[in-house]
């Protein structure tokens, strides 16, 4: 089973940057399929942004442009740089890691976009 543990969020002003990080305790961490995922207070949880094992990438409409997802496999790590924050950003972040049909979740990290 695949632990998934983030971190980096907090309390940044509109037009900051953050990063997040995954660390994943998995040893076959290169065959997961790794995203990111948010879920505003009252809304639903909504895809971020994903990368596959090959590296293709995809983002959601409302992120492209301001965030980059990336993997380190050597580290068993997935990153999420966020620029130019918006106070609509405001959610918590989850990791999921996904492999055939197996899903895998991180407990999320609080970032907040406020003046």
């Amino acid at each position: 089973q695949v632990q998934l543990v983030e971190s980096g969020g907090g309390l940044v002003q509109p037009g900051g940057s953050l990063r997040l990080s995954c660390a994943a305790s998995a040893s076959i961490f290169t065959i997961y399929t790794m995203g990111w995922y948010r879920q505003a207070p009252g809304k639903q949880r909504e895809l971020v942004a994903r990368i596959r094992s090959g590296g293709r990438t995809n983002y959601s409409d409302s992120v492209k442009g301001r965030f980059t997802i990336s993997r380190d496999n050597a580290k068993n790590t997935v990153y999420l740089q966020m620029n130019n924050l918006k106070p609509e950003d405001t959610a918590v972040y989850y990791c999921n890691a996904q492999y055939q049909v197996y899903d895998y979740w991180g407990h999320g990290t609080q970032v907040t976009v406020s003046s």
